[in-house]
């Protein structure tokens, strides 16, 4: 059983909550006691009825921890599906409400019947919310006071789906009617008859943000997240998947372990739309396939929320900054030896533009052997759906294992502890989320944060600080023309336009050099490509075309900006040794 579930059981047993909010990977498909609901209810009468008393004796835990006697997994289902097989087997009553359903009775239609209002209302039920809710209040309240008159015991769950569309969160004003429906949910939890009676209710809602604060706030009601599944989770789908998908699957025989840790991070459902198609096709999945197919169902998955990238370089490429790839080597052989008590939370990679940060980074991830999870515009325009991606980024994150997750432009993308007017408080609401999730300790040797700015001042002081960002790598344009020639040498020679080392000295002027000063990675490449291509239309030699396109070079950053950068750079470095002779 999911330990969400074992928890569920735990508040629900003791009598600390009779409420649960689902949130989280609550769409998605679920692995669901074999045997179907008689098995489950076989073996909840031969396992007895616990002795707590109250709502607990509705939901016993040797009943209900009794798993691995229910059989192993043999198909999926939905997460109200789960909940009904494994957790409410012995439930009298099971309702759920949802906007576009109404009520429906799931269980017990035969006592829900004897209801005198549903009787007087001739069998309707309600769908406008509203109502809808008001119609389970009462029914719920007829429940207990018929339980405290004649001692008839009904025990009651109800399933509440997508509850953010039924009491969405507010801000700003008060929305009476949707505050009304709100307190009403929320006495579900709290009116002390309620609490006492054999009660389950569970508010289903992707995330936390999204549903009203009067109910995510009740001290009464549990908070329970459902995570994206873990690898012992795909294994075991995979497994009950495999008799129905054999072709798709033919590649891996009884080894099904090797895909489920590479498709770690995608939704049961995701995998199973993927086997369906390889199975309709008659194609194999081969051990190449899966990293593309874990890069493609995790997109889909999260909406476009972030870029699945996996770096097909290593430090070994990069040119030049001794000192700072050493330090990320030493970084990596901790990683790989498990040993985290240096291992840096995060990283802030600063400098002027083109330096090559983002090239850093690949670097960084491919010699590391992760993934990179770069983080898109995550910001909405609607109220709360900012907040709403986030969430979702974050469970997507804690279910990859070991992945960098890059932040481009992190002055802007990170918020501000005060926000902006007009923003609706978004960006502090950003910054504090954020702040949150960089500085948590149980992520320490799993997401390392990397973050990357050329105006690193702009980044709120917070997030800098040890335990969210260890370690500031400065980036510098070259401070030699030796530099300079080297690197614009490195470019040509990967597009095959050989340089000999000797033409340095043929670029030289009765003023210097026409090598530039501080010339960065991304000037050097575009001189590159200039140099080939004047080396291709020209008919010019590699010198000819180079001192050519020196000739004409324009600084693409003025060097009032460049200077001003380099400063900024300079200030942020964590460690002296990053920072070149030239700037200390």
């Amino acid at each position: 059983m999911p330990k969400w579930a074992t928890d569920l059981i735990l508040q629900y047993e003791s009598g600390a909550a009779g409420q649960f909010i689902l949130y989280g990977n609550v769409h998605d498909r679920v692995l669901l006691p074999g045997g179907g609901p008689s098995a489950v209810a076989g073996i909840a009468s031969v396992a007895g009825v616990s002795s707590v008393s109250g709502a607990g004796a509705a939901m016993s835990a040797a009943t209900l921890l009794a798993t691995p006697q229910l059989a192993t997994p043999q198909r999926l289902g939905s997460l109200t599906d789960f909940i009904s097989l494994a957790l409410l087997p012995r439930f009298d009553v099971v309702l759920s409400y949802d906007l576009g359903n109404g009520i429906r009775i799931e269980k017990g239609g035969e006592l829900f019947q004897q209801w005198p209002a549903f009787k007087a209302g001739g069998g309707a039920l309600p769908k406008e919310p509203r109502s809808a809710i008001d119609a389970l209040t009462q029914y719920l309240r007829y429940v207990s006071n018929l339980h405290r008159l004649t001692q008839k015991r009904t025990q009651v769950g109800v399933f509440v789906r997508s509850a953010n569309l039924i009491v969405p969160s507010v801000r700003g004003g008060v929305a009476y009617d949707l505050a009304a429906l709100a307190l009403n949910i929320r006495d579900w939890a709290s009116e002390q008859a309620l609490a006492d009676h054999p009660l389950a209710t569970f508010l289903i809602t992707e995330n936390l943000s999204d549903l009203h604060p009067l109910i995510v706030n009740n001290p009464r009601a549990a908070r329970m997240e459902i995570p994206l599944p873990r690898t012992m989770d795909l294994q075991n789908a995979l497994v009950a998947m495999s008799p129905t998908y054999p072709k798709a699957l033919e590649g891996f025989a009884q080894n099904l372990d090797q895909p489920a840790a590479q498709l770690t991070g995608a939704t049961l459902s995701a995998v199973e739309g993927m086997l369906k198609t390889k199975q309709h096709r008659s194609e194999v999945i081969t051990p190449g396939d899966l990293a593309t197919l874990k890069r493609e169902l995790v997109e889909k998955d999260t909406q476009g929320l972030i870029d699945f990238i996996q770096p097909d370089r290593s430090l070994d490429d990069l040119h030049g900054q001794d000192a700072i790839k050493q330090w990320l080597t030493q970084d990596i052989t901790l990683w790989h030896q498990n040993d985290l008590n240096a291992m840096p939370m995060g990283y802030l990679f600063c400098g002027p533009v083109g330096t090559g940060k983002t090239y850093m980074v690949e670097c960084l991830a491919g010699s590391a052997g992760v993934p990179v999870v770069k983080l898109k515009n995550f910001r909405d325009k609607w109220v709360g759906s900012t907040e709403g991606n986030l969430e979702t980024i974050f469970r997507l994150l804690h279910a990859l294992g070991r992945c960098y997750v890059f932040i481009d432009e992190a002055d802007q993308a990170l918020g501000r502890r005060t926000s902006e007017s007009g923003d609706s408080g978004v960006g502090g609401r950003v910054y504090s989320m954020m702040a949150e999730e960089m500085s948590n300790t149980r992520n320490r040797g799993k997401i390392v944060w990397v973050l990357a700015s050329s105006r690193p001042d702009l980044i709120e002081v917070d997030l800098k600080r040890p335990g969210r960002v260890d370690v500031k790598v400065p980036l510098f344009p070259t401070t030699t023309p030796e530099a300079g020639f080297a690197l614009m040498r490195a470019l040509l020679k990967k597009r095959g336009v050989p340089l000999e080392a000797s033409a340095f000295d043929e670029l030289k002027t009765d003023s210097g050099t026409l090598v530039p000063d501080l010339l960065t990675p991304g000037a050097a490449e575009a001189l590159a490509v200039k140099v080939y291509r004047a080396s291709r239309t020209q008919n010019l030699s590699a010198l000819g075309a180079l001192r050519a396109s020196l000739m004409d070079y324009r600084p693409p950053v003025s060097p009032e900006v460049m200077k001003f950068q380099i400063g900024l750079a300079v200030s942020e470095a964590s460690d002296a040794s990053f920072v070149p002779e030239r700037f200390r």
